[in-house]
């Protein structure tokens, strides 16, 4: 097709030319209706041409190209109908079949994940179970108990990883669901401060809380699913902008949308980074540990909610996190 294409043009374009010699030659003899002649069916030419070639290369190639973003995007396993039998159309069916195989790839690697987080659970609470149970007995002292300690935490740490890996395999087979109801946002996250705030201040880290002008109105949200959100960035805070030893979190409404912000001051994240922080098992140049899911899921859940979660770096050093949630459904 491509070759025909190829040659056509080329036969096309040795006729213009001919014609446009016959029109210069027609000028200089004065024939002025033979000129003119030679460059309205130039004109067409162009014109024709130009058509057949958005019509046969141009709109084809584009449409492959969003679909291939589409794939790289995440929508894995889509297809494009192969309209026809060139090369074209053989690419068309390489990228299908493509799309196909990092389908089966990406399920296979949700299942895996999926099954061994399952396994995971019944071992690690067995082992947090038993070391706060050591942990009373008043002959463990000194290295011990804190070995016992450690132990603990290093248990509940990983019972946070699991519980982050099966909600991203919820996410990815579909049955991450929200239970909306009307809440009052303004003690959701309040509640979440409660719980995690003491946390903060145990670590050095100072938290000012700015509560609303005036009281928001309840608004449709799943109050489980966003307390997640809200903890996950309170941790977040902690661990990567602890070191400036100060969080303000503030809350507040423009009549349409309420409007959640946490800011720290620790480091920042490096420019480059800022893009990717929110894609899955991303984790960039941090040191800290974690499966480097948590910030994709807290979007999923705002996005679900039809809101909208933006990460930046703020004025004067440390990261900023904005989660905007609708007021009405």
């Amino acid at each position: 097709m491509l070759k025909q294409l190829k040659n056509q043009l080329l036969v096309s374009g040795l006729a213009a030319l001919g014609l446009l010699v016959v029109g210069i030659w027609a000028s200089a003899r004065g024939i002025v209706w033979l000129s003119v002649a030679a460059g309205v069916v130039i004109c067409v030419y162009i014109a024709a041409v130009n058509l057949w070639f958005s019509r046969y290369v141009s709109e084809p190639i584009t449409k492959l190209t969003d679909h291939a973003r589409r794939i790289a995007e995440g929508s894995y396993g889509i297809k494009l109908e192969k309209m026809r039998d060139d090369e074209i159309g053989a690419l068309t069916e390489e990228i299908n079949d493509m799309s196909e195989k990092v389908a089966v790839a990406e399920k296979s690697r949700t299942d895996f994940i999926s099954q061994v987080s399952h396994e995971l659970r019944t071992p690690l609470t067995a082992i947090t179970g038993w070391a706060e149970t050591i942990a009373y007995d008043p002959a463990v002292q000194g290295d011990s108990l804190r070995g016992i300690n450690i132990i603990s935490k290093e248990a509940e740490r990983l019972t946070g990883m699991v519980k982050e890996l099966l909600e991203f395999t919820r996410i990815q087979d579909g049955r991450f669901n929200l239970r909306i109801e009307l809440i009052d946002i303004a003690a959701e996250l309040e509640d979440a401060l409660f719980t995690y705030g003491e946390l903060m201040r145990q670590a050095g880290i100072q938290v000012d809380y700015k509560a609303p002008p005036v009281e928001i109105p309840l608004i449709p949200g799943d109050p489980e699913r966003l307390k997640q959100v809200f903890l996950n960035l309170l941790d977040n805070a902690m661990k990567h902008g602890g070191d400036g030893g100060m969080v303000d979190i503030s809350l507040d409404d423009d009549g349409s949308f309420v409007h959640i912000r946490v800011r720290d001051y620790g480091h920042g994240i490096p420019e480059g980074e800022l893009p990717h922080v929110k894609e899955k098992f991303y984790k960039g140049s941090s040191k800290n540990r974690g499966t480097g899911i948590g910030l994709s899921v807290c979007e999923e859940i705002v996005t679900r909610h039809g809101g909208k979660l933006d990460i930046s770096n703020a004025p004067g050093g440390g990261c900023l996190v904005s989660v905007s949630l609708p007021m009405n459904s």
